[in-house]
């Protein structure tokens, strides 16, 4: 469970950092090393998960957000809110990219991040979009 709400947190961290990422003109690591300056960030390990997400989800931007735009086909993806697009785009990059993370832990995982960052109704939306991502990639859509 401990290592569960610290993944969170490190979800939360690469959250912030991806929102300032598409937000700025900061590079990512100068973004980076003022999340880990201003979070109290547990180890090596920890950054390197953190690391990997963002900058995995940077380098596979165009595939994840051509994902989103087709689950989401009503929302042209500059008209998600960033927060959202970006909790969308950290659980994509888990689960249909990188393969590291199954399915319903990162949109569980994301379900939380839209509770705590996003608007009143960003956690079913998230939640929905990723829902169809998956079912998609396992062969469920009808």
């Amino acid at each position: 469970m401990a290592e569960l709400k610290e993944r969170t947190f490190l979800r939360g961290i690469a959250l912030q950092a991806l929102y300032e990422y598409d937000l700025s003109d900061h590079t990512v690591t100068d973004i980076l090393t003022n999340r880990f300056d201003s979070e109290d960030v547990p180890d090596d390990d920890a950054k390197k998960f953190v690391i990997d997400l963002v900058v995995g989800v940077i380098n596979n931007k165009n595939e994840i957000d051509d994902m989103i735009q087709k689950y989401a086909s009503d929302w042209p993806i500059e008209q998600i809110a960033t927060v959202d697009r970006n909790i969308i785009r950290i659980a994509a990059y888990e689960f249909a990219i990188s393969k590291e993370t199954p399915d319903r832990v990162a949109i569980n995982e994301s379900v939380e991040l839209a509770k705590t960052f996003g608007s009143e109704t960003a956690p079913k939306f998230v939640n929905g979009v990723l829902g169809s991502i998956a079912d998609n990639l396992t062969g469920k859509a009808a």
